[in-house]
């Protein structure tokens, strides 16, 4: 498939242009869910509590969600997908049109990735980052994917004494350019995450995240890469997932419309997770469902058309049943925020003085429509 055009989410809306714009488009909920955690294995405490599957059993499981919203598949090479499995993916497309969206490197967990994978300071262990991140986007693009996503999990750093920070990140900026262009055309979203495994993990937040992007651009040689990258393209974008958003402390909705201000939020990822704290991947609206309904709402006010995927660790229920509560509390949110006086809320927002306490009230109203006994909104 083409590169996606996400140029859209740049458009900046403002009074009446708003309105219109949040009166006429909706999100367009396509989910997809990450392979990885359909059988989800025993943690650091404990034993795993659901017995092992096969990759066939898993997504006999994924077609049967299609029904419910499900329209694409989330992998990592070479665990999940590899060279002797990607026949099964390819007739998973043909026969159901559930396709993998996209391929992660897996280089965060493997003992020669001990010190940091791109960024490693042990030139053998980046090397083999840097190879492995190749072979995951030729899988990419054998499977004619959307891009790839990566995650920096075991790159950072634990003491921070005496650390060379500029040095770690160019390596890793460095690498992730060096096999963009061995697989040109490709792109890649960043999924930062603050911390765990490391104690501080590199490019963590958005704003990070954002400058790596930049960084990474500036880099590429390859000529297709290049020519994309100077009509506009961005190469580079990224993959927020709701957990490490808030993990670093971050508002949901001003990050997301951030990555959007730059034109760069290529997928995002849905779960629950209280502020800071370890990464719990609980179910979507489980915890803070404030936070899902505003980040929705900025989506919608940036136009965003990309996939919603489900990242969660349902060790405690069926996966289908966590999937499908997943999915129908986006819907639900969705459809609350849709049913908002829009002209009301720009009104709020863009004349705040006149309209003291007017959103809040409005907010209560949208989620307890049922209640009785509520004051007059005038």
């Amino acid at each position: 498939m083409p590169i996606r055009d996400l140029s859209g989410e740049k458009v900046r809306r403002t009074g009446e242009e708003l309105v219109k714009h949040l009166e006429s488009f909706e999100l367009d909920l396509k989910f997809t869910a990450g392979v990885w955690f359909f059988s989800p294995a025993g943690g650091r405490f404990h034993d795993r509590y659901v017995p092992e599957m096969t990759m066939e059993e898993k997504l006999d499981i994924a077609v049967g969600l299609q029904k419910y919203g499900l329209v694409g598949l989330e992998a990592h090479y070479p665990n999940e997908v590899n060279e002797d499995n990607i026949d099964l993916f390819k007739d998973l497309a043909r026969d159901t049109n559930l396709r993998l969206i996209m391929v992660a490197p897996f280089i965060f967990f493997d003992k020669q990735f001990e010190f940091g994978s791109l960024s490693s300071p042990i030139e053998s262990a980046r090397q083999a980052a840097i190879e492995r991140t190749i072979k995951a986007l030729e899988i990419n693009r054998e499977l004619d994917t959307d891009f790839a996503v990566v995650w920096p999990g075991i790159d950072g750093f634990d003491n921070t004494f005496g650390q060379n920070h500029p040095a770690a990140r160019d390596r890793f900026a460095e690498g992730l350019a060096e096999a963009m262009d061995a697989v040109p055309g490709v792109r890649i979203c960043i999924e930062p995450k603050p911390y765990e495994p490391r104690a501080n993990i590199i490019y963590g937040t958005t704003a990070e995240a954002l400058l790596l992007c930049e960084k990474v651009e500036a880099l590429l040689g390859n000529d297709e890469n290049r020519a994309r990258v100077e009509a506009g393209t961005a190469m580079m974008g990224l993959n927020p997932e709701v957990g490490h958003v808030m993990m670093a402390y971050e508002d949901l909705a001003s990050s997301f419309s951030l990555v959007c201000e730059y034109g760069r939020l290529g997928h995002t990822h849905w779960n629950s997770q209280p502020l800071g704290n370890y990464d719990q991947d609980q179910n979507v609206g489980v915890i803070s469902p404030e936070q899902n309904e505003a980040a929705l709402y900025a989506l919608k006010m940036a136009g965003y058309q990309q996939h919603f995927g489900i990242d969660i660790n349902p060790e405690r229920m069926p996966v289908d049943r966590a999937l499908i509560n997943c999915m129908d509390a986006l819907k639900a949110a969705n459809e609350r925020i849709n049913k908002l006086d829009h002209a009301r809320i720009v009104e709020c927002v863009e004349n705040p003085a006149e309209n003291r306490g007017i959103l809040e009230a409005i907010l209560i109203r949208a989620r307890h429509p049922d209640a009785t006994g509520l004051s007059d909104l005038s």
